[in-house]
């Protein structure tokens, strides 16, 4: 039981006398006389408000769990009737096993069990039923999955009534609306029907490069309809990476738009995808803009919808293509990864299990369909029947937390460095955020301070963080809504799968290096640019009595009390406003500025965890001006690569470190600024 607090210490906090003795006689009684889980339980629901300062919060945070040395302190507890009310204790009892731990070592020694029994409680549509959950007569690096079946996965994203509302959306100068699902499916086959209109093929790759606003949505499901594949470009990418992509997908076509808006202001999109000489561009105008000039062949988007509502949805093979996205590897290019039919039953069980979407919840994550989340929020959201709450605009400022208060969304999703912007200029104080039930975190490492603040946003409500990638179709280790929740810290493997940490022996260790244990519904099979198993297999030990291993490249802890904690990536790719972007990437367009003759680029983690910033270490040819250095460096990413990597620190070195084989050592860079 923790100490009893003094007036002062709630006045160092900026409470006034009046307010610190009346606070007291209600927090101090507790302080004594209840265990820590009890108490928190208490002041947490029933005294704490978002309006306190969260410097009190902190305090009776640290106080509460003052003993509690070593371990992961909670700052949200699950009620018996809240946990009695969630998908997992449903799957529980309709197993019958007793507990969390009962339930993940079910789902991941009988896999196919498990997926077959998730496949049935999202009601997944098929063509043809499948005759097999999963053949691995070629090893578990291998899967194939729902054997014999046919399917398209868009159908199972249009279950819900009609009437019931699929999207929830406003922009920086609109007012909020609504569309239903009856709506999303007529604006869907109008998609698809215009994709043949078009004369374009099943197969065909299409591009994307637009914001996530309703018409987005309905394009992407349009395209997966109509069996075409979506290629996903994020917004803020510059022509070279659009070319890039486009180009490693083959892509014959791609929708974008004519500008997008941002903090007031007014950036084109349709001239980057000009720019990086595009296929067919099929051109969507915001609403009050005045048309722009389009090339030869190009098409409005009122030119390409058809007028057509009803569309049959072509069936495909489970293993067939639905979308093409891009993930970072040691490389200077991304590695293109293949999103399946089946792959969106990953994002919908991660969604219904750790998430506990439940139909008529509201999920809103500020993302792009360019980034794995954007289709995730689409598949979680629709195949669950839930609604999409989509806010075209700038995440990090009031009006973003007004729509999310207005919108009544119950599930928000964040990257922790927007969550630090919150916090530091206080934008979001006075909002109601009542209806969120959860948050969820991912994209880059979070700090507790930052999560302690953002769970005190809704009055105490947990945080799923949530760590994963493109090539996971969703997470591997995560947390759940039966389980305290400690602030940036992981409870649990996702359910389905499971995770080894080897130490750099390769052996079993408490700290090190993750590997996930195949085979699971999601993990990729192929890249179109690279040797998949060469990737993610080759070079790994196989321990005993144990499937072959898969890399993914994150180090992880294991906590004393069960709990896990991620330390970022082991090899050289970093985690930048929640984009993942290799060194060489980086390096390979700072190599081209004038003035320098080598860099190397690492991301280094702040001191009091969080996410990850970048820095550059670049050696100089003779007579360089040091003044301009950073502004030059700065400018080629934002022209060449993404304006959202921002360089926190360049330093000049006369020579970087470099192994026998002249390979740049990035690790010693990296152990210089932790040091």
């Amino acid at each position: 039981m923790a100490k009893k607090l003094t007036c002062d210490n709630l006045i160092e906090c900026g409470l006034d006398i009046s307010t610190s003795d009346r606070l007291l006689e209600r927090i101090n009684p507790l302080l004594v006389s209840l265990p820590a889980a009890a108490c928190w339980r208490e002041i947490s629901q029933t005294i704490l408000t978002p309006d306190h300062p969260l410097a009190l919060h902190q305090l009776l945070h640290n106080t509460v769990f003052a003993d509690w040395d070593g371990v992961a302190a909670p700052a949200w507890f699950p009620a018996e009737d809240e946990i009695e009310g969630t998908n997992i204790a449903a799957v529980m009892r309709e197993l019958n096993l007793n507990s969390y731990e009962a339930l993940h070592s079910w789902s991941a020694h009988r896999r196919a069990d498990f997926w077959r029994l998730m496949i049935e409680r999202l009601g997944i549509q098929f063509h043809r039923k499948f005759s097999e959950v999963v053949d691995l007569s070629q090893g578990d690096e291998f899967p194939k999955w729902l054997v014999d079946a046919r399917l398209n996965i868009v159908e199972s994203c249009l279950n819900a009534p009609s009437n019931a509302i699929a999207i929830v959306c406003k922009s920086e100068v609109s007012t909020l609306s609504t569309m239903t699902y009856g709506e999303l499916n007529v604006l869907v086959n109008r998609v698809a029907n215009g994709f043949v209109e078009a004369g374009f093929q099943p197969g065909d790759a299409i591009g994307v490069d637009m914001p996530m606003n309703p018409e987005s949505v309905a394009i992407y499901l349009g395209i997966i309809k109509a069996g075409g594949v979506v290629v996903s470009i994020a917004d803020s990418f510059a022509p070279d990476e659009i070319q890039m992509r486009l180009r490693i997908a083959n892509a014959k076509g791609v929708f974008t738009q004519d500008y997008i808006r941002r903090a007031g202001k007014q950036l084109p999109l349709y001239s980057k995808v000009v720019d990086a000489n595009a296929p067919k561009a099929i051109v969507l105008a915001r609403e009050g803009e005045n048309p722009i000039e389009l090339r030869s062949g190009d098409l409005t988007w009122e030119g390409f919808l058809s007028d057509s509502d009803q569309f049959e949805s072509v069936g495909c093979n489970p293993h067939d293509h639905t979308n093409i996205l891009f993930s970072s590897g040691t490389t200077g290019e991304p590695k293109a990864i293949p999103w399946t039919q089946t792959t969106p039953i990953k994002c919908a069980v991660d969604a219904y299990l750790h998430h506990d979407i439940q139909r008529g919840d509201v999920l809103a994550w500020p993302t792009n369909l360019g980034w794995m989340m954007g289709p995730w929020l689409i598949y979680a959201s629709l195949i669950n029947r839930g609604t999409i709450a989509l806010y075209d605009g700038t995440a990090t400022e009031r009006e973003f937390g007004a729509f999310v208060q207005n919108a009544g969304v119950t599930m928000l999703g964040v990257v922790p460095s927007i969550v630090r912007a919150w916090k530091n200029t206080g934008c979001m104080k006075g909002l109601d955020w009542g209806t969120i039930k959860a948050f969820s975190s991912t994209g880059e490492c979070s700090n507790s301070e930052d999560m302690l603040f953002l769970m005190s946003l809704a009055g105490y409500r947990p945080i799923i963080e949530y760590c994963g990638g493109t090539e996971i179709g969703g997470g591997y280790l995560t947390g759940t809504t039966v389980q305290p929740a400690a602030p940036a810290t992981f409870t649990t493997p996702a359910l389905g799968l499971d995770i080894v940490i080897c130490d750099e022996d390769g052996q079993p260790a408490d700290n090190g290096e993750v590997f996930v244990t195949p085979p699971s519904i999601g993990l990729s099979t192929e890249l179109l640019n690279n040797d998949h198993y060469e990737v993610y297999f080759e070079g790994i030990p196989r321990l005993p009595k144990m499937p072959p291993l898969r890399r993914h490249g994150d180090g992880i802890e294991r906590l004393a009390d069960g709990y896990y904690r991620i330390h970022g990536r082991v090899d050289d790719t970093m985690n930048l406003n929640g984009i993942k972007v290799s060194s060489a990437e980086i390096e390979e367009v700072l190599n081209t500025v004038s003035g320098i003759r080598e860099v190397a680029a690492i991301a280094v983690s702040p001191p009091d965890g969080g996410p990850s910033q970048l820095v550059i270490y670049a050696v100089l040819l003779p007579g360089v001006d040091t003044g301009s250095l950073h502004a030059s460096l700065q400018s080629a990413i934002r022209e060449h690569l993404n304006p959202l990597f921002r360089i926190h620190d360049v330093v000049v070195v006369d020579a970087l470190p470099r192994t026998a084989s002249n390979k740049i050592m990035r690790r010693i860079l990296r152990d210089e600024q932790s040091s």
